[in-house]
């Protein structure tokens, strides 16, 4: 049987060593700025969209070393939005992973700034990755570019504006899971894209990861929705109850608690599908899918 925790473990050791890396040469020089930096992004995130870069990688035959630069730009990434969705203009959290956020550790000039390095440094590290990393530069020039529509204004940064203007709103469910597709869901599947494309999948295996992904990025927005109505404080991080105070449509909002849950089971279901043509080397990336909606935090 597959080792889920054993993997998780393994990627999640390997990202932070690479992370970690990132900084050389910069301790000579721990302004306020890089302390921000590496307090949000060492906080003891999941790592979960470099996880499954790597795992769409082996799913197509590649190795977790072909494609760790953007495994990094992935997670500085998704640090940068956490600590702007964070900010009192957004969603005014004073926790975040259980410790106080990047605005409350620093104040929200820092935090902001914080944010803005990590998400540059993310294309600083896609670009050097062209250059250095051997084989066809063109396909990293084709990755930087799938991840910077998908955190940008195609992709998460206007899912962020719609969930903003929809709060107190009446909208339909079609028109959450677009919400919620581009807000969660496009940096989940640019990272298992990524990850087949760097890795050497072919069209068909490409194609079908990137549907994975798709179901996964919705089903773990559902997760997280069921989580702030019915998960426990000490374990998620961070308050729950905030979508409802904050007026927040969710999938429980919307359609209730339970059918939320059995339709993030049907996304996951649909996710796994996609997964047939892998045999065992689709294995991490099943059970990656199956702890989305079974996760705790």
């Amino acid at each position: 049987m597959f080792d889920l925790k054993a993997y998780l473990k393994s990627r999640q050791r390997e990202t932070n060593a690479a992370l970690e890396r990132l900084w050389d040469g910069t301790e000579p020089f721990p302004t306020p700025l890089i302390q921000a930096m590496r307090y949000s992004l060492e906080a003891g995130g999941k790592r979960l969209r470099p996880i499954l870069c790597i795992a769409a990688s082996e799913a197509v035959g590649g190795s977790g070393t072909d494609v760790m630069p953007a495994a990094c730009a992935l997670e500085l990434i998704h640090t940068y939005s956490l600590i702007h969705d964070d900010l009192p203009a957004m969603d005014d959290d004073d926790l975040r992973r259980g410790k106080p956020t990047c605005h409350k550790a620093f104040d929200e000039a820092t935090a902001i700034l914080a944010g803005d390095g990590l998400l540059t440094a993310a294309f600083e590290v896609l670009a050097s990755a062209g250059q250095t990393q051997g084989g066809d530069p063109s396909k990293w020039l084709e990755v930087l570019y799938l991840i910077a529509r998908a955190a940008g204004c195609a992709g998460m940064v206007q899912g962020q504006m719609m969930d903003l203007s929809v709060e107190g709103k009446a909208i339909t469910l079609e028109e959450l899971e677009t919400l919620q597709q581009l807000k969660t869901g496009t940096l989940i599947e640019v990272s298992v894209k990524t990850g087949a494309l760097l890795g050497g999948g072919t069209p068909q295996e490409v194609t079908a990861l990137a549907a994975y992904g798709q179901h996964i990025g919705l089903a773990f927005q559902l997760a997280d929705d069921i989580l702030n109505v019915e998960g426990k404080p000490e374990i998620i991080g961070k308050p729950v109850g905030s979508d409802q105070i904050h007026q927040k449509i969710t999938g429980p909002s919307l359609i209730g608690l339970e059918q939320a849950k059995a339709r993030a089971i049907a996304l996951v279901d649909s996710a796994l599908e996609e997964l047939t043509v892998f045999d065992m080397r689709g294995e991490p990336l099943a059970a990656l899918a199956r702890y989305i909606i079974e996760r705790t935090k």
